[in-house]
Order: structure tokens, then C-alpha cells, then sequence
């Protein structure tokens, strides 16, 4: 049953991706253009730290799967191409693992394929500290991210029911594991409220992973029977609504959910984020293309990354955060209403220097 389960969220996750090329709410972030602002290419280095975490680019293939013979297959290629083009990986949820000890090896599989890469091992908030170091241990993990579903747990018909104690057993894991702990979602978003929570429980860093990617109430509704619970497919805060929402917060921040190019990326930095997370799209081109089709889009992405910095005149990517940008549409009527101040992000650029206010002033 576990492998069965497995193997249709990556079916289900894979068939999304067709739906998902119109607009989200990255489209209401755009960068003021100044025509006299761009650098040499040379000056620009893509690397970035966090948390005491560095990372050579700031874009890493985001927690997909693991569990069954086929997704122990697609680990292997995603670890494969994680090696070739120096980005950092996760996981799937390792909770099969737990259950099944022959399962290992579909999770193991990305250390031995990527022996010198930055791996993070991934559970879900009620694994005990047992787990959660043989987790970290079977991989040889950098860091261990621990995901939040309330809402894929309370769609999957075989789901968990309780969350209460999720927060306290977070903390035990936190000062239990001897690497850093990354708490993220599943793709309804992460709110002020909760980073605030996290960071007293001493996480090292907050993934986002807002609505508009991979929707796993989606996923786990077409699972269902009777598939009665469409009505959540719109749950949960985009991406960049989140990175606004956290700002200032005093926590890194990593930005994923619907991210699907290149400008997304930096569109996410300029908002405060590290790095960009991406599952769903490189999972999409890893089963049509195989490992040769991902790494050219992964390479293609970090050179195009590159280009955009330079016409932005970002020298790091922690230098977007003095960009100019404007926010609108959706993305701006959420601001509001949570009493988001956003103007000053579109003429910040003049201000550094004088005020040091902006979005990355946290990092």
C-alpha cells in the first residue's frame, strides 16, 4: 500500500504540471527597471548562506518522493543531476522507510549517487527523534527537513488526525539531531505566526512552500473515492505572499511553491528568501527527458539566474533585496489586508545606504 500510494502522488504530481503554466502570484512581483543599473557578469556569484548553511547556487530540487521501486528509480536521476549541477537536494517524506525496512534504499540511493552533494533528509512533524536521526543517519544528511500537511493529512483518507503535538515534537527533534533542522510546508504556505513559532523552537531555516505549485489536497482528493474535498484545492498563502507576511521575522527564509523559471527565483530573493526550491517542474522534465533533459534545465536556469543579476546589478543574491519592485494585484490586496506595507519596495534601491532597510537585512 505504501508503494501504491507513493507511486500516485507521482503520478498525480507529474499530470498537475500540465495545468500549471498560467498565472500565479509571482506575476504580481515585477522589478522597476533602471537602465544604467547592471554590472559585469564576472562580478556576480550566485552563492548564498543561510543559517550558517552555504550553498554555491541559491536553487535546490525540492523534497518529491522515495518509497517504492519506481520513485527509488527518480531519486537516483534527481541525485544524479543534483551532482552534476552543484545544486543542493531533498528528500521525500521517509516515513515508508520507517515502516518498511526494506524501503531504504529507494531514500539511500541519492548519497551513494551524490556522495559529496548537499542532501537533506525530510520527515513529517510527528516522526520521533528515533526516526529522525535514523533518517539523517541513512543518508548522511546536511540538514533534516521536517514538513507540515495538516491539510494533505486531513484529504488522505489514511491520514493522521491529530496535530497538536506537533510543536513540541518539533522542538524535541531540534535539540535532538546534530544537523540543521529546516521546517517546511507541503504547499498551502507558511504565515508569520507560525516562522514566529518556529524560530522559538530554534529551526535553522523556514521553507515557505506556498500555494501554486504541486497541490497535495489536490493529489490526495483525486485518491478519494468520492473525491468530495475540491473545495480546498484554492487552501493556503502563494510563495511570495508568505515572503512578504514573514519579513522580518529574524528566521532564513527559502522560497518554493510554484516556482517555474528562472525569474520566479529571483522574484523569491528579491522578496527576502535564500534560495528557490523547485519540485513539480523538474520532476515533469526528469520523466519526459531523463537526467541529460534536467540538468540542461537546471544549468539553463542558473545561467539565465546569472543574466538577470547582472541587468539587476546584484552582485550575490542577498544583493537583490535592494531592488526595486512593485507588487500588485492579488498579491497586493493580501498585503493589505494583513497590513503589509509595500511601497517602499519600489524605491528601496535610493534609500540603501542611508536606512539599510530591506528585505534580506535578516539574513
Amino acid at each position: 500500500m505504501i508503494a501504491d500510494r507513493k507511486d500516485d502522488h507521482v503520478r498525480f504530481a507529474a499530470e498537475q504540471q500540465r495545468d500549471l503554466g498560467g498565472y500565479n502570484q509571482f506575476d504580481d512581483v515585477s522589478f522597476v527597471h533602471h537602465a544604467l543599473a547592471g554590472i559585469d557578469r564576472p562580478d556576480v556569484s550566485l552563492a548564498t548562506r543561510f543559517g550558517g548553511i552555504d550553498w554555491t547556487v541559491p536553487l535546490y530540487i525540492n523534497a518529491m518522493t522515495g518509497g517504492s521501486v519506481k520513485t527509488g528509480a527518480i531519486n537516483r536521476d534527481l541525485a544524479i543531476a543534483a551532482r552534476e549541477t552543484g545544486v543542493a537536494i531533498a528528500t521525500g517524506s521517509m516515513s515508508a522507510c520507517f515502516a518498511d525496512k526494506s524501503l531504504e534504499g529507494t531514500f539511500s540511493v541519492m548519497r551513494r549517487e551524490n556522495p559529496d552533494g548537499f542532501i537533506m533528509a525530510n520527515v513529517n512533524a510527528n516522526a520521533s527523534v528515533e526516526k529522525a536521526r535514523r533518517a539523517v543517519g541513512l543518508l548522511r544528511a546536511d540538514a533534516l527537513q521536517i514538513h507540515l500537511n495538516s491539510i494533505q493529512e486531513t484529504v488522505m483518507p489514511e491520514g493522521d488526525r491529530s496535530f497538536s503535538f506537533w510543536g513540541p515534537q518539533i522542538e524535541e527533534i531540534v535539540a535532538a539531531v546534530d544537523v540543521p533542522v529546516i521546517v517546511k510546508e507541503v504547499g498551502f504556505g507558511l504565515s508569520r505566526k507560525t516562522v514566529l513559532m518556529l524560530q522559538e523552537m530554534g529551526v535553522r531555516a523556514v521553507d515557505v512552500a506556498g500555494r501554486g505549485g504541486t497541490n497535495f489536497a489536490r493529489i490526495e482528493n483525486d485518491r478519494r473515492e468520492r473525491a468530495d474535498y475540491s473545495y480546498l484545492n484554492g487552501w493556503g498563502q502563494s510563495a511570495p505572499a508568505c515572503l512578504l507576511d514573514v519579513h522580518g521575522s529574524g528566521i532564513p527564509v527559502l522560497s518554493s511553491g510554484g516556482v517555474r523559471n528562472p525569474l520566479d527565483v529571483a522574484r523569491g530573493l528579491a522578496l527576502g528568501a535564500s534560495a528557490a526550491g523547485v519540485s513539480g517542474l523538474f520532476l515533469r522534465t526528469v520523466l519526459d527527458g531523463g537526467v541529460p533533459a534536467l540538468i540542461s534545465q537546471i544549468s539553463a536556469w542558473l545561467d539565465q539566474l546569472e543574466a538577470l543579476m547582472t541587468v539587476l546589478g546584484a552582485r550575490t543574491p542577498a544583493d537583490l533585496t535592494r531592488c526595486d519592485v512593485l507588487v500588485r494585484g492579488e498579491l497586493r490586496a493580501f498585503c493589505a489586508d494583513r497590513g503589509i506595507e509595500t511601497r517602499r519596495l519600489a524605491t528601496r534601491s535610493s534609500s540603501y545606504g542611508t536606512t539599510h532597510e530591506t528585505m534580506g537585512s535578516t539574513r
